[in-house]
């Protein structure tokens, strides 16, 4: 049988994915410091209406409410022992929402990184990150997501136990990591490492990309430089809508609908074909990305000249090809 995102992608030039989930519950009133996923037993009707915006600003697909699902996240919480419960009804959720919304949507179970370092800069070795993206895996399949989408990875090794993770729990998966370090990863991968991992993978996911990291321009800047390595395998984008700022108490993005419409046109000339958004992409954002790429004609891939007029000035002078590896820094809680 053909997965549903193969069978999408076989029809449609593009997919639009959904936007921000930890923006849109924090104003939705969870409070920073607590686990997002023990709403999808004590919140549930928000975590509905999360989807729900996302399917009724046109999405094809969504991620599940799960992005710290893993034992070592929910161990901070005391809730280590509830992965396969609160990924489930995750999943469970969003299989309802895009069941009755009509027409064909995608519901993907998100899987983020265990937030611990690998062997041998830190302590976590491959099999056990493997062990924990399994059991997280066996928990969103179990609820009927139609795919595994590991997002915001910054080591190579952490993206091959989710790999195996979903080769165990037999799952098509996408995988993107997050790059903010000068054109790398917090581990100092760079876009050309990425591409070449995921080709030597005996379970390669049915697509990649990038998602979070500093702004959209960044964003599109790794974007083109997977494409540039030739690949054939569909590319996600999914980038942040604009540059937080503390304004009034609070963390904003400054990125417009407008600005997220010509980057989500931007994104499809780049070469990626799967484009959504991640922090502070709010549903507004999202029907202007539909807007816009519903009424787009292919053009030639754009320079990045013209992506940092459109979208901003890039953070670093270089995407991180050839230079040197920063150090790698502390990982973040999480993105979205």
């Amino acid at each position: 049988m053909t997965d549903a995102l193969t069978k999408a992608l076989a029809t449609r030039n593009w997919l639009l994915a959904d936007g921000a989930t930890g923006t849109t519950l924090f104003n939705m009133g969870l409070t920073s410091g607590d686990a997002p996923e023990l709403w999808n037993v004590d919140q549930p009707n928000n975590i509905r209406a999360l989807y729900r915006g996302a399917v009724d600003a046109g999405s094809d697909l969504f991620l599940t409410n799960s992005f710290g699902g893993n034992a070592s996240r929910l161990k901070l919480h005391g809730a280590e022992g509830r992965v396969r419960e609160l990924n489930r009804v995750a999943a469970e959720l969003g299989r309802e929402v895009a069941d009755a919304s009509g027409r064909t949507v995608i519901v993907a179970g998100s899987i983020g990184p265990t937030g611990e370092i690998m062997e041998p800069m830190g302590s976590l070795t491959i099999s056990a990150a493997t062990e924990m993206f399994h059991e997280q895996a066996e928990g969103l399949k179990e609820g009927g997501v139609d795919v595994l989408w590991v997002e915001t990875i910054s080591s190579t090794d952490e993206y091959k136990a989710a790999a195996e993770a979903a080769r165990l729990a037999n799952m098509p998966w996408v995988g993107t990591m997050s790059f903010d370090t000068a054109g790398r990863t917090m581990m100092g991968v760079t876009s050309s490492d990425m591409a070449a991992t995921v080709e030597s993978l005996p379970n390669p996911p049915l697509a990649f990309g990038a998602n979070c990291g500093v702004g959209a321009s960044d964003l599109l800047r790794t974007v083109m430089g997977f494409a540039a390595q030739g690949t054939e395998r569909p590319i996600v984008a999914k980038g942040n809508a604009g540059i937080p700022k503390y304004v009034e108490g609070h963390i904003h993005f400054d990125g417009t609908p407008e600005v997220m419409a010509e980057y989500a046109v931007l994104a499809s000339d780049c070469g990626a074909r799967i484009i959504g958004g991640c922090c502070g992409t709010l549903p507004e954002h999202l029907k202007a990305m539909r807007k816009a790429l519903e009424s787009h004609t292919p053009g030639p891939r754009p320079s990045l000249d013209e992506i940092a007029a459109k979208l901003g000035a890039f953070s670093s002078a270089s995407d991180g090809t050839g230079d040197n590896a920063p150090t790698p820094r502390a990982r973040r809680r999480r993105g979205g």
